[in-house]
């Protein structure tokens, strides 16, 4: 990435005369992602693993590639506290587990931001879009350690970010449409004019019904490949 970038026209500018396209869905000014598997690396099986190994029985369950259930879905829909999400899963791991190792189980769910990732979310600011997080997390990693992924190159969540919403904020999780309600207000964001970036197919069904135009992310058309052409 340049160290400095000079005045770019905007998306408005620019599209007149060019269109952002990918699988037929064109980039808007409004850019709208998801965390994890979009911006954060993720592995959900060093975390089943994580937690196999302080005496979870049933670890695989635990854990869902994209929609949490049980004491989990509870935390990240903010319906728990962390204190109450530890004592809900504690005795499912040997006696003398500690919260600290629990939640560092957890977060081994989150592999980290590839520094091409973050370089991307500033220079697509620097163009003119607007750019926006919506992303289904728990308190836990949030403090942990996805704020420190964030500040890893000398910045700050706000340096990437013109506003953020996280489902223990909102009270719910994707794929329900209420969050993506919580987002239109709080963001203040037109759906028609946002490109909605997720791993999960159900979200990006869900995200679809309500107007965003939304585009599935995946290993091959990564979140940087989708925005290659912005």
């Amino acid at each position: 990435m340049p160290a400095a970038i000079s005045r770019r026209s905007t998306p408005e500018e620019s599209n007149k005369t060019k269109e952002y396209t990918m699988d037929n869905k064109k980039l808007t000014p409004i850019l709208l992602f998801d965390l994890g598997g979009v911006i954060m690396s993720i592995d959900r099986m060093k975390a089943v693993e994580a937690f196999k190994s302080l005496g979870m029985a049933d670890a695989d369950s635990f854990f869902d590639p994209y929609e949490q259930r049980g004491a989990f879905g509870l935390l990240e829909a903010g319906r728990i506290t962390t204190a109450q999400f530890h004592d809900e899963v504690r005795p499912q791991f040997r006696p003398g587990v500690s919260d600290d190792e629990i939640d560092e189980g957890l977060c081994k769910f989150l592999l980290g931001i590839p520094s091409e990732r973050l370089e991307r979310l500033a220079e697509l600011r620097r163009k003119g879009y607007k750019v926006y997080m919506l992303s289904n997390t728990n308190p836990i990693m949030w403090d942990r350690y996805i704020i420190p992924e964030f500040r890893k190159l000398g910045g700050e969540l706000s340096d990437y970010f013109d506003g953020v919403v996280t489902s223990f904020e909102a009270g719910v999780c994707k794929p329900d449409a209420r969050i993506y309600g919580y987002a239109v207000k709080k963001l203040g964001i037109d759906p028609a004019k946002t490109t909605f970036f997720d791993d999960g197919p159900g979200n990006v069904e869900a995200a679809r019904a309500l107007g965003f135009n939304a585009l599935h992310v995946t290993v091959a058309d990564d979140m940087l490949k989708l925005t290659s052409d912005a």
